[in-house]
C-alpha cells in the first residue's frame, strides 16, 4: 500500500491492542488503539478511519452501542466486533447492527488481519447495508464455541434480515431443527409461525394431506376440510426435515410452491397462494440422490439457494463438556432436584467417544446419568458400559502406543546410526517438530494461537517453525 490505510483498534485489554497493532503494522496498516469507544466517538468527530475493530464488552459504552453509533455518524464505516463471550446472540445482534464481521477469541492474528485486509476495502466496493454479525440462542439450546459452531452463528446472523430458502445438512441429531427455529427466531418473519414437519414421519399416503391441506370428502375419511402445514406457516417459516425422503410425486408439488407460491388442497379447485420461507433439512447427500434420479434436480436447486452444514459432535469435541453440564441442568429442573456434574474421568471419556447419534445422544445420556447416578458426581462407572469398556480399552491401547513409540524411535536411532554419517538429531528433530506441529495444527482446526499453546510455544516460534520447515499450512 501506497498509503497506509488506518485501522482503529478499540479494547480495554492492553494486552489484545498491542498484538492486534503489532500485527496490523507489520501488515503495512496504520493501526491506531483506543482502550474506550467515548475516546473513539470523540476521535470520529476530527476524522474517519478506513475500518474499526472493537471488542464487545468494554466498560462504559459497549461494542454494540459504539457499532450503532459509528453507523448513525459513517453509515459505511466498516466495524468488526471481537468477543471472548462467542454465542449465537451476540452474533446475531452484531450482524443486525451492521458489523462488517465477528471476531470470537481467541483469534489467529492472521484470520484477523485477513478480516481486516477485505474489510479496508469493502468501502471501495461498498453498496447497500453492511452484512449483520452471528450470537449464541440459549433459548434454542444452540451452543458452541467451537470454529465449526461459529461458523454456524455468523450463518444465521448474516440471514438475519434474509427470506431466502436455506437447506440444513449433517448427521442425524446434530441440531438441524433447533438453527432452523434460530433461523426463524432472527429474521424478519419472527413473528409469524415457525411450523416444523418431519416428512419421512409422515404415511405416503398421508404427507400430501399434512403438507397442502384436504377439502371435506377429497377422500375416505375426509369428513371436514383441513388446513395444510403451507397455510399455518403462511407469513412465516416451514421447516420440512429429513427432504430427501419425500416421494417424487410431491417433489413436484413442492417444487411449484417454491416456485409460483399457490398449490390447490387435495380435491379442492381454488389456488391457494401463500408467503412462506421454507428451510429444509436431510442427512442425506441430496446433491447425488438428484444425480441418481432420485430426488427431482430441480428442486435440489431451488431448495440449495444457501446451504448449512452442521459439524458433528465428534467434530466439535471442545464444546462437549458445556454440552453436556447444560443437559444436565435442564434434566435437574425437570426433575425439580440439585444438577449433578461430571467428573474428570467421565468428561474424559464423554469427549473420546464416536457419538454417532451426535448431540441427540449426548442428550440422551446425560438424562440417563442425572436419573441413574447414585451421587451428584457422575463417575465413569456411571456411564453406560460401552463407555467403560471404550475408556478401558483405550487406556491399554494407549500404554501400548507410547511403549511402541518409544522402541521404534530407539530401532530408528539405532540404524542411522550404523548406516549414516548425519548427526541423528539433524535428521530426527526436523522431522519430529514437524510432525507435531501438523498434529498441532489439526487438532485446533488451524487456529496458530492455540496450536503454539498446545506445543508450549510461543506463536511467533510456530510462526517461523513453519517457515523453516517449508510446511505449506
Amino acid at each position: 500500500m501506497s498509503t497506509p490505510y488506518e485501522v482503529w483498534i478499540v479494547d480495554d485489554d492492553h494486552a489484545i491492542r498491542w498484538v492486534l497493532e503489532k500485527a496490523l503494522s507489520q501488515a503495512e496498516f496504520a493501526p491506531r488503539c483506543f482502550e474506550s469507544a467515548d475516546k473513539v466517538l470523540a476521535r470520529l468527530k476530527r476524522e474517519v478511519p478506513r475500518a474499526i475493530v472493537t471488542d464487545i464488552r468494554m466498560p462504559g459504552m459497549d461494542g454494540l452501542q459504539l457499532l450503532e453509533s459509528v453507523h448513525a455518524l459513517h453509515p459505511t464505516l466498516p466495524v468488526i466486533i471481537m468477543t471472548a463471550y462467542a454465542d449465537l446472540d451476540r452474533a446475531v445482534a452484531a450482524f443486525q447492527g451492521g458489523a462488517f464481521e465477528y471476531l470470537p477469541k481467541p483469534f489467529d492474528v492472521d484470520d484477523a488481519v485477513s478480516i481486516v485486509r477485505r474489510a479496508v476495502t469493502s468501502t471501495d466496493e461498498a453498496s447497500g447495508d453492511p452484512e449483520p454479525a452471528p450470537t449464541t440462542e440459549v433459548a434454542a439450546n444452540i451452543i458452541g464455541s467451537a470454529p465449526a459452531m461459529q461458523e454456524v452463528f455468523r450463518a444465521i446472523g448474516r440471514l438475519s434480515k434474509s427470506h431466502m430458502t436455506v437447506l440444513l445438512t449433517g448427521e442425524s441429531g446434530t441440531g438441524k431443527e433447533l438453527v432452523a427455529r434460530a433461523l426463524h427466531r432472527h429474521s424478519p418473519r419472527a413473528s409469524k409461525p415457525f411450523i416444523a414437519l418431519n416428512t419421512a414421519a409422515i404415511p405416503r399416503d398421508l404427507l400430501e394431506s399434512e403438507l397442502f391441506g384436504h377439502e371435506r370428502g377429497s377422500f375416505t375419511g375426509a369428513t371436514g376440510s383441513r388446513v395444510g402445514r403451507f397455510e399455518q406457516a403462511d407469513g412465516g417459516t416451514l421447516f420440512l426435515d429429513e427432504i430427501g425422503d419425500m416421494p417424487a410425486e410431491l417433489q413436484t408439488r413442492l417444487l411449484r410452491v417454491l416456485a409460483e407460491g399457490d398449490f390447490y388442497r387435495v380435491g379442492g379447485h381454488q389456488p391457494v397462494h401463500v408467503d412462506v420461507r421454507v428451510i429444509a433439512a436431510t442427512h442425506q447427500d441430496l446433491e447425488r440422490r438428484a444425480q441418481e434420479g432420485v430426488f427431482r434436480e430441480d428442486l435440489f436447486h431451488r431448495l440449495n439457494v444457501i446451504r448449512l452444514q452442521l459439524p458433528r459432535l465428534r467434530d466439535r469435541t471442545e464444546d462437549i463438556a458445556e454440552l453436556a453440564n447444560h443437559f444436565l441442568r435442564v434434566t435437574a429442573q425437570e426433575l425439580d432436584i440439585e444438577p449433578k456434574r461430571f467428573s474428570p474421568g467421565a468428561l474424559d471419556a464423554l469427549r473420546a467417544n464416536a457419538w454417532p447419534g451426535n448431540v441427540r445422544q449426548l442428550e440422551n445420556v446425560c438424562r440417563r446419568v442425572s436419573i441413574m447416578a447414585p451421587t451428584q458426581t457422575i463417575e465413569l462407572g456411571d456411564l453406560p458400559k460401552e463407555f467403560v469398556e471404550a475408556a478401558n480399552s483405550n487406556t491399554v491401547s494407549n500404554d501400548r502406543l507410547w511403549h511402541d513409540w518409544e522402541l521404534a524411535l530407539r530401532r530408528w536411532a539405532e540404524h542411522h546410526a550404523a548406516n549414516s554419517e548425519t548427526p541423528i538429531l539433524d535428521e530426527a528433530l526436523p522431522k519430529f517438530e514437524r510432525t507435531m506441529i501438523l498434529v498441532a495444527l489439526a487438532k485446533t482446526q488451524g487456529r496458530r494461537h492455540d496450536a503454539a499453546r498446545l506445543l508450549g510455544w510461543g506463536r511467533n516460534t510456530l510462526t517461523r517453525k513453519i517457515k523453516e520447515l517449508g510446511l505449506e499450512v
